[in-house]
């Protein structure tokens, strides 16, 4: 079979002929049609990663979507955090409880591009957001893969209006495309100008913020926020530190949330996966995304990890013969 390979970390995969894995005891052989590259794909094979060195050579994805036993799936591996293989190839090896099997109708292609970030979004803004109908909610880094499920899944779970933040033009553009009532550009650090320019946007105090960003954009989210109102943090590509204030934190009595998908039972991954695909077969939820040949994987790899794809770059492997 077709596979990508990390052998040195911190360098693109190479494409190669490997063999077919094979199913062990509680795992499924899955002939993968669609593979995501990700962050944590880039991050795990980089080297430097708070899951350690990974052993190579070694077939990257942490996600994908494909066909076992004649029946659509999708899945998630380890590969990169801990010794085995993932989804970058043309068959996949998948222990059982990493398999979810996907409703008739769904796109694989379409899954495998939302995923886990979808889930991130869907299960952040739901269950530990709570967010009921008639809320408002901003949600930030909106033009990214998280934020633009976000502002789609905020839609679908009722919210009244859904403010977006994203600093370059074309992160503006895909949450417009994505729906959002208002964009706000945050291409500045400096708090009290976003925070401006979100309350304005807004239509009186929010209720929920969804932040995938920490860092200045987050300090200024949380003074649009109402008494009592939630911040639901899952990300910190903007910074690992935030400049909030405690007067802003202690005089609206605000609720900060962690989030994590890690935390999610098996269970509770498999119904957000399957409402995922259920909402994306409906045309209610897509993000943006580009399809390129599993035989490109190196070249597509460089540009997901400089930021010059037009979107979630997804891998396809040729059908096996």
């Amino acid at each position: 079979m077709r596979a990508a390979q990390i052998v040195e970390p911190g360098r693109p995969p190479v494409v190669a002929d490997l063999p077919v894995p094979v199913a062990r005891p509680g795992e499924t052989l899955v002939e993968v049609g669609a593979a995501p590259v990700t962050p944590l794909d880039l991050l795990c094979a980089s080297g430097t990663s708070y899951f350690g060195r990974p052993r190579t050579p070694y077939v990257p994805g942490v996600q994908g979507a494909g066909v076992a036993g004649g029946r659509p799936v999708w899945f998630a591996t380890s590969a990169g955090m801990a010794p085995g293989d993932g989804s970058m190839a043309q068959f996949a090896a998948v222990a059982a409880k990493d398999l979810v099997e996907l409703p008739p109708q769904a796109d694989p292609v379409a899954v495998a591009a939302l995923g886990l970030s979808a889930v991130a979004a869907h299960m952040a803004l739901t269950w530990r957001g709570e967010l009921t109908p008639g809320e408002q909610v901003v949600v930030l880094g909106a033009g990214g893969v998280v934020g633009q499920a976000a502002v789609r899944i905020a839609r679908i779970a009722g919210a009244r209006r859904v403010i977006a933040g994203a600093r370059s033009p074309a992160a503006r553009e895909r949450a417009r495309q994505a729906g959002a009532d208002a964009v706000v550009a945050l291409d500045t650090d400096d708090v009290a100008t976003l925070a401006a320019r979100l309350a304005e946007a807004c239509d009186g105090p929010a209720d929920l913020v969804l932040d995938p960003l920490f860092g200045p954009a987050a300090a200024a989210a949380a003074r649009t926020l109402r008494q009592g109102g939630r911040w639901v943090h899952l990300g910190s590509s903007a910074g690992e530190t935030c400049p909030i204030d405690s007067s802003t934190l202690r005089s609206r009595s605000l609720r900060l949330l962690g989030y994590t998908n890690n935390e999610l039972t098996p269970e509770q991954r498999a119904a957000s996966i399957v409402f995922v695909a259920e909402q994306a077969a409906l045309g209610r939820l897509s993000v943006a995304y580009e399809t390129i040949p599993l035989d490109d994987a190196g070249a597509a790899w460089e540009r997901q990890a400089s930021g010059t794809a037009s979107g979630r770059i997804v891998l396809i492997p040729a059908p096996a013969s």
